[in-house]
């Protein structure tokens, strides 16, 4: 978490935290989600149904939200009970997310030829060890014809991270194969 805290240090452009009524400035809010870091990982595993990759996922989404001034504390209720509302509707928004992404990819009509749908079984458990989103990019760029820029839309992502599982995905893969 330090790393990502360490990432904000420059609050400029769409990253500034906005000031409220009750401002928190840089340095306390960074201590505010320290503190709260287990606590918030704690409820983050049980808004993602326990799946630890979900969690951390969403958990980083929150810690984006609070520190680039999307999500604001205004001081209504105590922090802890805030940040806790920010990862329960993160992780609400991921699960909707999701959903959305499988509906889309089951419309895709089936490949025309029967050797697009085959693949080699190693390939398969190979690709099944990647990240979820490696996977996902891999798999509708090389057997569904997407582009990048397509796939990210697809996945509900910028084109920079699908562009970086993309690459990632493939450097994993070809290591594995090797």
């Amino acid at each position: 978490m330090m790393d990502l805290i360490a990432m904000h240090d420059a609050p400029v452009g769409p990253f500034a935290v906005r000031v409220t009524e009750t401002p928190l400035v840089d340095a306390t809010l960074r201590a505010a989600l320290e503190a709260h870091h287990i606590e918030s990982f704690g409820w983050a595993m049980s808004c993602c149904r326990r799946r630890r990759d979900e969690a951390e996922n969403v958990l980083q989404i929150v810690y984006l939200k609070v520190l680039s001034g999307k999500a604001v504390f205004d001081g209504r209720s105590e922090f802890r009970t805030w940040l806790f509302s920010v990862i329960r509707r993160t992780a609400a928004n991921e699960r909707r997310l999701a959903f959305l992404r499988r509906l889309y990819l089951s419309r895709i009509p089936p490949p025309q030829r029967r050797e697009e749908v085959e693949v080699e079984p190693r390939l398969q458990q190979e690709l099944a060890a990647l990240s979820a989103r490696q996977r996902e990019v891999l798999q509708l760029v090389f057997y569904h014809g997407l582009s990048i820029a397509e796939s990210a839309r697809v996945m509900g992502v910028s084109i920079g991270s699908a562009r970086t599982h993309y690459e990632r995905g493939k450097q994993q893969l070809r290591r594995r194969l090797q």
